[in-house]
Parts: C-alpha cells; sequence; structure tokens
C-alpha cells in the first residue's frame, strides 16, 4: 500500500462518475519491487476505454476517433503487488472539437495518482480535429466531474 495518507487525499473514488478498476499484474512491477511508473498511464487507460469505447454505442462520431493532445500525471505514491487498482474517471470540461478528463488511482482506497488529460476528436481521413456531435457533448456533460475550486463552466 502506499504510504499517502489518507487526509491529504485530493478525492474519494465516490466523487467520480465513472469507476472500474484493474488487475495490477506482477509483469508491471520493476527491480524495486514495485509497480513500474509506465504502467499507472496503462491502468488510466483502462478508465478512459471503458468510458469511450463502447463497441454497441460509439461516442466518436463517425468516421472519427479520438486521440490524446495531452496527458499530465501526478505520481502522489507507490503502487505494489499483488493487488487491485480502483479508477475514478471524470469529464472535467466540453470544447468544440476536444474534452478535458479526471483521472484517479486508489490502491487499497488511497489515491497513488491523479491525471490530468486532454482528448481531441479526430477525423480519420484528414487527420485532423473533428467537432463533437450534440450527442457526445450531451453524453460527456452528463459525467461531468468539477474539481475543488474549479468554476470553469461547460459549452
Amino acid at each position: 500500500m502506499g504510504s499517502h495518507k489518507p487526509n491529504q487525499q485530493p478525492y474519494q473514488l465516490i466523487d467520480f462518475p465513472i469507476q472500474t478498476f484493474d488487475k495490477i499484474r506482477y509483469a508491471d512491477t520493476d527491480r524495486q519491487g514495485h509497480v513500474n511508473n509506465a504502467a499507472f498511464s496503462t491502468y488510466l487507460e483502462t478508465g478512459r476505454v471503458e468510458f469511450l469505447y463502447d463497441p454497441k454505442d460509439p461516442l466518436a462520431d463517425d468516421h472519427c476517433d479520438f486521440v490524446i493532445a495531452s496527458l499530465h500525471l501526478n505520481f502522489l505514491s507507490e503502487i505494489t503487488w499483488p493487488g487491485r487498482l480502483d479508477i475514478g474517471t471524470g469529464v472535467t470540461r466540453v470544447g468544440t472539437s476536444s474534452f478535458g478528463l479526471y483521472q484517479v488511482l486508489f490502491q487499497d482506497d488511497v489515491c497513488v495518482a491523479t491525471a490530468e488529460t486532454t482528448i481531441v476528436q479526430m477525423d480519420i481521413n484528414s487527420r485532423r480535429s473533428a467537432p463533437l456531435g450534440d450527442s457526445t457533448k450531451h453524453y460527456l456533460n452528463d459525467h461531468l466531474f468539477v474539481k475543488d475550486g474549479d468554476t470553469k463552466g461547460m459549452n
């Protein structure tokens, strides 16, 4: 378990509209005996994929895909094997062709990482950004997460 004290945690898992989990794999560990920092991004991907990619009801508009424009990851504590990680995900902003996500990783109810990601909808033919459709914006706005002290609104 990480050494980050619960009273210093930025959020709790229940604060997030989307929640899932991932199993910590032995292959994720490194020579120091904890999970390698590269695996943190894979765990965050699990949270994004379950939210953004439903094969029966795609969120991206026709002939479009989502791409990561930026990912800012904050390591708060180490992750140790074996175990499970709980992942919280929420939308922080919805723009014309992009949106923001805020994610958290928890091991044993301790927040071990936070991340802010900007996702852009890209036209697969032109490889340029494409406006989000109304149904996509509505879905994203239904999963809004407002960080403490954040007064920015949605579009």
